[in-house]
């Protein structure tokens, strides 16, 4: 995923007081215990770092059951007048393809993955940049959102982002070892389970499991915690810094991550992702970002403990 620069100190806009009405609401409790984290899986990407596999042990939680949406973005920014980052750059990453001709020539391209274009304008309220709005998108997730906002709303709504052992735990669904939240076969029976890129990318999307673009926060169905979309849909944003090294402790007890780093771990791929490039929508799959990035296929769901 493209990021912006220059990259800013992780927190920096982070409300000092959290909502007056924080509530559990809309999360599921998850009992924790041990459970098989990573994968050495012949799809997986080898400096990813997704193995070796190992016991990790957590605590129980809450969970939102689906990321957090445009609707419950805006009540955000209306009680705290939040500025994200792609607001203060001026810019943020779109899809090519969702775009008029004349932006799309205007835009500066990624070298490496020039299906990006850097357009002016853009947030998380214009999420195609000029001209664009949220109309029939509030139960979409929100997009355009750095790791630095996604923190924010977290520290506002009484919760925190969960670490990557959590969100991978969650994203299990009570399975073990399995290669999505459902299962290991990834269309089981031909039903569609999640909102990828279907087709040829990045050229062709037949739009086959219903959805070019984001689809709403509770689309598809939950895995066997009640949660909806850890697969595909938008990449979600985690606590920790991005380190492909784990620690040998056997088992890990509530792992956190380096101390310190560059970038910040997002996880469970999403729509712009495709089995010949970014393959990323398995449980154990992972990458990362800079704190400060923002793109129209990252958003993120937030935790709090038990």
């Amino acid at each position: 995923m493209p990021s912006n620069e220059p990259t800013l100190p992780a927190l920096s806009r982070t409300p000092s007081t959290p909502r007056a009405d924080a509530s559990i609401s809309g999360m599921a409790l998850l009992p924790g215990g041990e459970f098989l984290m990573g994968a050495e899986d012949s799809e997986g990407f080898p400096d990813d770092g997704e193995g070796p596999v190992r016991p990790v042990r957590l605590a129980p939680f809450r969970i939102d059951v689906h990321a957090v949406s445009n609707d419950a973005f805006a009540e955000f920014v209306a009680a705290t007048g939040h500025r994200t980052d792609a607001e203060t750059f001026g810019w943020s990453y779109v899809f090519a393809g969702f775009l008029p001709a004349d932006l799309r020539r205007n835009a500066r391209r990624p070298e490496r993955t020039p299906w990006w274009c850097g357009v002016e304008g853009t947030m998380w309220s214009r999420p195609e940049g000029p001209g664009s709005t949220l109309d029939g998108r509030g139960d979409h997730p929100v997009v355009h959102v750095s790791w630095n906002d996604a923190a924010a709303y977290a520290a506002w709504s009484g919760k925190r982002l969960p670490t990557e052992a959590e969100w991978e735990y969650a994203a299990r669904g009570g399975l073990e070892q399995q290669r999505y939240p459902w299962g290991d076969e990834l269309d089981p029976a031909g039903r569609y389970r999640c909102n990828i890129w279907r087709g040829t990318f990045p050229t062709k999307n037949t739009a086959a499991d219903g959805y070019r673009g984001t689809a709403p926060v509770d689309a598809f169905e939950p895995n066997g915690f009640g949660l909806f979309n850890m697969s595909g849909n938008v990449w979600e944003w985690c606590a920790d810094w991005w380190s492909t090294g784990h620690a040998p402790e056997r088992p890990l007890v509530a792992p956190v991550g380096p101390a310190t780093g560059r970038d910040k771990v997002i996880r469970g791929g999403s729509h712009m992702c495709h089995v010949s490039y970014c393959n990323r929508y398995r449980v154990a799959a992972r990458s990362a970002n800079s704190p400060d990035s923002s793109s129209g296929h990252a958003g993120f769901r937030c935790v709090a403990s038990a």
